[in-house]
């Protein structure tokens, strides 16, 4: 996987965040999101300083607002599954807008959308201001397993290559009349999955041939490799810092 491996989620800037070691980024990351995940819903006022400091970041990364927001359409799901819990869940009911919903959903519900969304973000900023390859490095950098890594790595890289696959295949049997518009037209669609799945495989196997030959022995060499200072994994540190602080404060007050 060549460095110039970009994905959607990369944004090309030149901020004090991208130019961070990638392994400092990433724990750095998991730190701050681990102080969100176990923070006491009913702290409302520490999520509050959690949005605050991802806005912040998103600044200082130069990622932009509108990408944020357009990358966490991902976490829909999880709303909307949240947004349910009120509904179905027991306990004590309290009248909202004149409904009646658990006020234990309530908490649930809240509790979900907030760590889901800060968390998300945290990862979108992460993602925005580190390529693929990067984050693979950084990761086997602070012991990640390799299997793990070099799975990752291949599935990311391949997953573009099937998708453009899949679209050629469309285009290629869109030019020859083929526009289903019945359940029963969609036999074509069912041989294209199975004959990509078929290619992919082979694919696969012509790709790990040629690796081995050229002395592949399950790790992919550094191209770029830069130590962090210590000057570097203080920078990093401060956003989970900030986020252990009030985590702590939350669990005392709360």
């Amino acid at each position: 996987m060549g460095t110039g491996h970009a994905h959607a989620l990369y944004v090309h800037e030149h901020s004090p965040i991208h130019h961070l070691p990638p392994q400092v980024k990433i724990a750095g990351a998991v730190a701050f999101i681990f102080s969100v995940a176990i923070t006491p819903r009913e702290a409302m006022w520490a999520f509050a300083i959690y949005a605050v400091a991802i806005a912040a970041l998103v600044r200082i990364s130069k990622v932009g607002f509108g990408f944020l927001l357009t990358r966490l359409i991902g976490v829909l799901p999880f709303i909307a599954f949240a947004f349910l819990i009120p509904f179905i869940a027991s306990g004590e009911q309290v009248d909202v807008l004149g409904i009646s919903v658990s006020r234990d959903g309530l908490w649930a519900s809240w509790n979900i959308i907030a760590k889901a969304t800060i968390g998300a973000s945290t990862s979108i900023v992460l993602a925005g201001t580190t390529e693929v390859p990067d984050l693979l490095a950084g990761m086997n950098r602070l012991r990640v397993p390799t299997l793990f890594t070099s799975i990752a790595g291949f599935m990311i890289r391949y997953l573009g290559l099937i998708v453009d696959e899949i679209g050629r295949m469309r285009t290629a049997m869109t030019s020859r009349g083929y526009d289903p518009r019945w359940l029963w037209q969609a036999k074509p669609i069912a041989a294209s999955a199975g004959a990509m799945f078929i290619r992919s495989y082979e694919r696969g196997e012509r790709v790990h041939d040629a690796m081995v030959a050229r002395g592949y022995q399950g790790e992919m060499p550094e191209l770029r490799r830069r130590d962090p200072s210590v000057q570097e994994w203080l920078t990093a540190a401060a956003l989970p810092a900030l986020g252990i602080t009030v985590m702590v404060i939350a669990m005392v007050a709360t």
